[in-house]
């Protein structure tokens, strides 16, 4: 009997000693995977300083905006000088960029142009009509009726036919939307 106690004890520590390896090599992680997960947390921590800080920023920014509203000059007019003028800064800006390099390189699209100029193109018209026009980068005949119709709203003859003409009504409605 004393023997089976003994032999039982033994049994019941091999079974805890396997299941404790078990569990140790289960949850063991390599220590790239650890380094790749600290390196995960430390990329969090720094993205959230930087939103903090652009937002910090952004506030200041909004604040020396306001401060520096041109106060009405001393002939009544609300015009400010030439000195105070900064460029505008629009909702649209990168399109707006894109659209006056295309003016600026003499850039025409008709169907079958490819491109990422064409992309461009397909990008004002998904924000035009507020539509989810692809951008392939292939001007087709969705473009082409788009840009026709663009044209005709815009009293430019509907040949949906893309040129300097046309790009510059798109910047120009592009800049009324702020």
């Amino acid at each position: 009997m004393e023997k089976f106690k003994s032999i039982l004890i033994v049994l019941i520590i091999l079974i805890l000693t396997i299941v404790a390896a078990y569990w140790a090599f289960a949850t063991l992680e390599p220590g790239s995977l650890s380094a790749s997960k600290q390196r995960e947390a430390d990329l969090l921590k720094e993205n959230q300083a930087l939103r903090d800080q652009v937002s910090k920023l952004e506030n200041q920014l909004s604040a020396l905006q306001s401060e520096s509203q041109p106060a009405p000059s001393a002939s009544g007019t609300d015009q400010p000088s030439v000195q105070n003028q900064t460029p505008a800064s629009y909702k649209y800006q990168d399109l707006i960029g894109q659209l006056q390099k295309l003016i600026s390189d003499k850039v025409v699209m008709k169907e079958k142009s490819q491109g990422t100029r064409v992309g461009t193109v397909q990008k004002f018209l998904q924000t035009y009509g507020n539509t989810s026009i692809k951008v392939d980068n292939d001007y087709g005949k969705g473009t082409v009726s788009a840009v026709a119709a663009f044209q005709k709203a815009e009293g430019l003859s509907p040949d949906g036919n893309a040129g300097p003409a046309t790009f510059q009504k798109m910047i120009d409605w592009l800049k009324k939307q702020g």
